[in-house]
């Protein structure tokens, strides 16, 4: 597709879709809990729909009137063998985290992905699951999806250093020890996003963390819940990016979940001289109002326990880093090779192919700023931030065009994205 090129101004205010982490979770928990769990303000891209479909593979019954999600939980206890292969489309936590919990129940199940999930590593999740007793193999030395895996009911507790700061493996590991015998202990190599430990406090489980040493107990209970799912700061940060770098911009967005987890953007951005500014702050909720405006941005470094806190908003932090006056630098960051696809390389790709200046490095990327962009035609490699990413690289595009090969890859996690570009450009 043909994108928005030489914008002159964003102006307005949006909703950006729901958490996606959160999004996940949500359902995961209802359907492990006894009762029923409501779900208002749920994403509904493609990703959450993937772990809708599998969860009702697995006996579950969820209704959608397109408002509010109802999960009828079943608790560990009422999952039932899948008829069919379970489906993962393009995400990684849907086949992690699902991962931990087929790990301890007594059947057998199939899991696989599209190109793209097919190529990620699962030996993360595999090898430790292995060792406390499920039966779970994929394709090559990696693991590869598909995988599968046969249960048990007698899994045995784990101590276990995270060999990378992954808050996926995290989670697939925790809703295994939930099903346990005893106390399993997990300790992260840097803290990772929270959302399941908040979740099963919400949900009325026990969990204990001190730094970053995790202890959790089998043998718990969930109770449904009503789940308000807050907008996704992932999604939200390309509009943050786009109201600093496109001229004359000023961009609210309402109702984004900031937990401490997952808010290292916004200290980049502060970093980076952006005017940024916060209002409308829920404690409880974890969510604010934020504004940007165009701004006079410098480099900056990334790197270290932060990097955790940011990881999927690094391509479009890239971008950023080419409107910044002088050098950013971003290391510790090896995650990025792993995800839909390495990130390090096709965001170097991507924006090297529009004007920009980016050495790609082993963990990393060196960003020489501030350059002009000129069109290109960029494929998403399936790739959903790489394709939103261009989008709003494109804006700045004066020069040529801008194709976007693979556009559709977008849908799995904001359906709505360019709706809310024209909705902006339109302010």
């Amino acid at each position: 597709m043909k994108l928005k090129t030489n914008a002159r101004q964003l102006k307005g205010t949006i909703r950006v879709p729901g958490d996606k982490s959160i999004s996940h979770r949500s359902i995961m928990f209802g359907s492990l809990a006894k009762g029923v769990t409501t779900v208002r303000d749920i994403l509904r891209g493609e990703d959450v729909l993937s772990t809708m479909q599998v969860f009702r593979d697995l006996g579950v019954r969820i209704e959608d009137d397109g408002e509010i999600v109802k999960v009828h939980g079943v608790g560990f206890d009422g999952l039932k063998a899948p008829k069919n292969a379970l489906d993962m489309g393009n995400s990684g936590t849907s086949i992690r985290l699902i991962s931990g919990v087929l790990a301890g129940q007594d059947f057998e199940a199939k899991m696989f992905g599209d190109d793209s999930l097919s190529k990620r590593p699962m030996d993360r999740v595999t090898i430790p699951l292995s060792q406390m007793g499920a039966t779970i193999s994929g394709q090559t030395e990696c693991d590869l999806p598909p995988l599968q895996i046969r249960g048990s009911k007698t899994l045995k507790p784990i101590h276990y250093h995270l060999p990378v700061a992954s808050a996926q493996v995290k989670s697939a590991l925790i809703f295994a020890a939930l099903q346990a015998e005893g106390e399993s202990v997990i300790i992260e190599k840097e803290k990772t996003r929270n959302h399941t430990e908040d979740m099963i406090v919400q949900f009325g489980g026990e969990i204990s963390v001190n730094d970053k040493e995790i202890r959790i107990s089998g043998g718990q209970e969930f109770v449904g819940q009503d789940v308000t799912v807050p907008g996704d700061i992932s999604s939200a940060a390309f509009w943050l990016v786009a109201g600093l770098i496109v001229p004359n911009s000023k961009v609210v967005l309402e109702n984004v979940g900031i937990n401490e987890t997952r808010t290292g953007i916004i200290d980049v951005i502060k970093s980076m001289n952006g005017n940024i500014t916060l209002s409308q702050v829920d404690e409880v909720a974890k969510s604010a109002t934020i504004t940007v405006e165009t701004s006079d941005l410098v480099g900056t470094e990334i790197a270290g326990d932060i990097i955790p806190r940011l990881i999927d908003e690094l391509p479009i932090i890239t971008l950023l880093a080419t409107q910044a006056k002088g050098t950013t630098v971003i290391r510790d960051a090896e995650e990025l090779k792993v995800k839909e696809t390495d990130r390090i390389q096709v965001v170097a790709d991507a924006l090297n192919a529009m004007g920009a200046n980016i050495t790609p490095t082993e963990d990393g990327m060196i960003i020489e700023g501030r350059t002009a962009l000129h069109g290109a035609t960029i494929n998403t490699y399936g790739d959903h931030r790489i394709g939103m990413m261009a989008a709003i690289a494109g804006l700045l595009v004066k020069d040529g065009d801008v194709i976007l090969e693979r556009a559709e890859a977008i849908n799995t996690s904001y359906p709505m994205f360019f709706d809310h570009m024209e909705a902006l450009l339109n302010g």
